[in-house]
């Protein structure tokens, strides 16, 4: 399955939040899944990590999700902010969430978040223990 995580999927496990085991769980199902994060998903990471004086925190998630996973980097071209606008406008959600919306929909992925945002779009979200349990 081609799989566009979302960023609250990386921070569960980097912050140690309350559902990092099931995110950790899916993260590791390379063999399995083409794992894809937006450009503006990995940016954000990087600015969170950054303010935190965690440099290395970020070279190591750079280093295990991109280079040792193999994860994609997809990303938006200026014309397709056009489309940006037009889901945050259609569904009601704000620029990371319509950002992400539009990474999925451009390169036929499906959402996996813990976001609840995406369930009042068309193509929805699967969470990371849907995906695992498929």
């Amino acid at each position: 399955m081609r799989l566009l995580i979302d960023t609250n999927i990386f921070l569960e496990v980097i912050l140690e939040q309350a559902k990092a085991e099931e995110a950790q769980a899916l993260l590791v199902k390379t063999e399995e899944h083409e794992f894809f994060i937006s450009d503006y998903a990995l940016h954000s990471i990087g600015i969170l990590l950054f303010h935190r004086k965690q440099h290395h925190v970020f070279q190591e998630f750079v280093n295990d999700m991109m280079f040792q996973a193999g994860m994609m980097v997809a990303s938006l071209s200026v014309e397709d902010m056009v489309s940006v606008i037009e889901v945050a406008q259609r569904f009601g959600l704000d620029f990371d969430d319509a950002y992400q919306y539009a990474v999925a929909e451009k390169y036929g992925l499906t959402i996996v978040s813990f976001d609840a945002d995406f369930d009042h779009t068309e193509q929805g979200r699967k969470t990371a223990g849907e995906i695992l349990q498929s």
